[in-house]
C-alpha cells in the first residue's frame, strides 16, 4: 500500500470517476486505474462499483476511503507542523461553505488569508447544510460554514443572516412593508433546504402555524424562479440575494427571523496549522467588525 495509491483512491472518490481524478492529480487515467486495482488486490475487496455513469463506493470502499483520508491528513501534517514550529504556515486548507455564504462571507476572508499565507493551498467546496456536516465528519474538509445549532461540532460565530419573505410582485403580501410570519399560513410554500430548513420550520412553530410545503429547493436561484412562476412563496436568506429581483419582492419578516452562521470544526485541538490560522484570522476580523 502506497501513498500514491491512497491519493488515487481519494481522487476517484472526490471527483466521481477515473478520468477526472487523473486530470486533477496529474496522472494518466490508466495509472489511476492501476493504482486502485492494486489497492483492491492488496485489500482483497472491491472498493468501487463501476457503471456507465461513473463509480460508487462499496461498503469496503467507504471504510477504506475514510481511513485513507485520515492517513493522508496525518502524513501531510508532518511537514505542516514542522513548518509551523518555525513560524511558517503551509499545507492545505480544506474549507466547505454554504453557497449563499461563499461570496459575501468566505471570499473576503480567503482573500486576506491567501495574501498573508501564500504557501497554503486552498481547496474550497460548496454544499448544503447536510453536505457540510457530512464532509466535516468524514474529514474531507477541516473547516465548514454551518447554520447554528450544530451539535457535535466546535463553532466560531461568523454572521447573523436575516431571513426574508419572497413573494411575486403582484401578490397581496408584496404590498406590505413587512410580512407577519403567520400570514404565510395557507400559502403554497417553497421550502429552502440549503442551510435554512431548521430556521424556517422553527420560526413557523413559534408563529403557531404549519407551512403548506408544496416544493423544496436548495438553490436560491431555483427558488426565485419558482416564486416568479407563481408556484408559491418562500423564506430565503438575505445573504446572496441580488439587488435586482425582477418580478419578485423580498420583505422583512415579523417577528424578525435570522439564521446564525458559524465556522465549524470537529476538534480545534486537532486542526492543521492552516485551519488554525484561518480560524484565528476570522476571529480577529469578527472582533474588529464588532469594535467599529
Amino acid at each position: 500500500m502506497t501513498l500514491s495509491q491512497l491519493r488515487a483512491l481519494l481522487a476517484v472518490v472526490e471527483h466521481g470517476g477515473f478520468t477526472v481524478a487523473a486530470e486533477r492529480i496529474g496522472m494518466s487515467q490508466p495509472a489511476v486505474s492501476r493504482a486502485v486495482s492494486a489497492l483492491e488486490r492488496e485489500l482483497g475487496a472491491a472498493l468501487f462499483v463501476r457503471h456507465r455513469d461513473g463509480v460508487a463506493l462499496t461498503e469496503a470502499g467507504r471504510l477504506a476511503a475514510a481511513r485513507a483520508r485520515e492517513a493522508l491528513r496525518q502524513f501531510d501534517l508532518i511537514a505542516a507542523d514542522v513548518a509551523a514550529a518555525t513560524g511558517r504556515v503551509t499545507g492545505t486548507l480544506r474549507l466547505v461553505s454554504l453557497p449563499t455564504a461563499t461570496g459575501p462571507l468566505v471570499a473576503p476572508r480567503l482573500r486576506a488569508f491567501t495574501d498573508r499565507f501564500p504557501q497554503v493551498q486552498v481547496r474550497l467546496f460548496e454544499g448544503f447544510d447536510r453536505d457540510v456536516r457530512d464532509w466535516l465528519g468524514q474529514g474531507a474538509a477541516e473547516v465548514g460554514v454551518v447554520t447554528l445549532p450544530a451539535p457535535g461540532l466546535h463553532t466560531f460565530p461568523l454572521a447573523s443572516d436575516e431571513m426574508l419573505a419572497l413573494v411575486p410582485a403582484g401578490h397581496r403580501l408584496a404590498r406590505r412593508a413587512t410580512v407577519p410570519f403567520a400570514e404565510l399560513a395557507g400559502e403554497p410554500f417553497i421550502l429552502s433546504t440549503g442551510g435554512c430548513r431548521p430556521v424556517i420550520l422553527a420560526a413557523a412553530r413559534e408563529a403557531g402555524i404549519q407551512l403548506d410545503v408544496t416544493f423544496e429547493a436548495g438553490e436560491l436561484s431555483a427558488i426565485r424562479e419558482m416564486v416568479t412562476a407563481g408556484l408559491g412563496v418562500s423564506v430565503v436568506p438575505s445573504l446572496g440575494l441580488p439587488d435586482d429581483l425582477g418580478p419578485v419582492v423580498a420583505r422583512p419578516l415579523v417577528p424578525r427571523t435570522t439564521r446564525e452562521l458559524a465556522l465549524a470544526v470537529r476538534s480545534p485541538a486537532d486542526c492543521a496549522p492552516a485551519a488554525r490560522a484561518f480560524l484565528d484570522m476570522s476571529a480577529a476580523r469578527a472582533h474588529d467588525q464588532r469594535k467599529r
